[in-house]
């Protein structure tokens, strides 16, 4: 069972755990007004009164690894690495701890050590003057189902570090698209868009309407 079942079956039906002390149930009732059930998710309540999704250990440790590893990642340490978890919208109760582990054993890491700014960006460098210039995209997932959808498709500007993510039901060159319109006719036009390999990626579709736009597409 998830990490957070005790605290959503709470939350959503009222049941609380059975045999617990006195003083177990005033921990349980104090870390529940830390959480909000918003069916089919709990969340948790941030410091900073922002709301993050609940998953468990297995799901976030595949968000923890393409927050790490995947383009948008850059091999951050993993203070930099949790925050970026964190910055995407989703808890469990040990983000930290897993990306020091994570951090630990990434060969990539431990080979290179201390990670400069030079080697955070990507390959093929690009000139970044402004904000929203420069956007690395890349797919997380799949997930099991969830509201018809199993993948989160996540943009990260590679100046400000701000984040824009969805949740999707596939991951296609049709569903990037709608994705792109979305996020351009927010932040303007960027020079470029960076991505991975993937098929969903590099395909006509995808770059026949980058070139609409004007926009280089780096791989």
């Amino acid at each position: 069972m998830p990490w957070f079942t005790d605290l959503a079956n709470f939350l959503a039906n009222g049941v609380v755990i059975e045999g617990m002390t006195s003083q177990q149930k005033r921990k349980f009732f104090r870390d529940a007004s830390k959480y909000v059930w918003d069916d089919p998710y709990l969340y948790r309540v941030g410091g900073d009164r922002i709301l993050r999704r609940c998953v468990s250990r297995k799901e976030g440790l595949d968000i923890l690894r393409h927050c790490h590893e995947g383009l948008t990642g850059g091999h951050h340490g993993h203070h930099s690495t949790a925050q970026k978890v964190f910055d995407c919208g989703f808890y469990w109760p040990l983000v930290v701890k897993d990306a020091l582990e994570f951090v630990k054993k990434c060969d990539p890491c431990q080979r290179i050590g201390n990670i400069s700014y030079k080697d955070e960006m990507p390959q093929n460098p690009i000139q970044v003057l402004e904000v929203f210039d420069v956007w690395g995209i890349d797919f997380v997932g799949p997930f099991p189902l969830s509201k018809g959808n199993r993948y989160i498709l996540v943009a990260i500007d590679y100046v400000s570090k701000w984040v824009e993510a969805q949740a999707l039901p596939t991951n296609d060159a049709q569903v990037i698209l709608k994705f792109l319109k979305k996020l351009f006719s927010r932040f303007g036009t960027p020079r470029a868009l960076i991505s991975d390999r993937g098929t969903h990626f590099c395909n006509t579709m995808l770059e026949k309407a980058l070139q609409r736009y004007g926009v280089t597409h780096r791989l």
